[in-house]
């Protein structure tokens, strides 16, 4: 079994950054794709981004992309997310998740590992 536990959340204005970190226990997701969702109140969870196991190949929402990068550690077993230009639409409960495959899929029902989130909140 794999646990993801997510941190760095916290309150920042628009424009700010924030860095979310990921870290895995229980076995080793150096094979995993691995990702992050978000979710929005009364919206539903979306993709944001992942990365392959080699780190070689990733993918972004449209949304994200150019202000959002992800990247992963295997020697520490995590991934990160670092986010610049915020903007009050970013505001969202963030997740991790993993799943033993190299694929970067963009569904959730295709992630079988998810950490509790946790959360981000832009203000204008």
């Amino acid at each position: 079994q794999v646990q993801l536990v997510e941190s760095g959340g916290g309150l920042v204005q628009a424009g700010g950054s924030l860095r979310l970190s990921c870290a895995a226990s229980g076995r080793s997701v150096s094979p995993y794709t691995l990702v992050w969702f978000r979710q929005a109140p009364g919206k539903t969870r979306e993709f944001v981004c992942g990365i392959s196991w080699s780190a070689t190949d990733s993918r972004y929402a449209n949304s994200v992309k150019g202000r959002f990068t992800i990247s992963r550690d295997n020697s520490k077993n995590a991934v990160y997310l670092q986010m610049n230009s915020l903007k009050p639409e970013d505001t969202a409960l963030y997740y991790c998740a993993g799943r033993p495959s190299p694929r970067i899929l963009t569904t959730a029902r295709d992630y079988g590992y998810w950490g509790q989130g946790t959360q981000v909140t832009v203000s204008s």
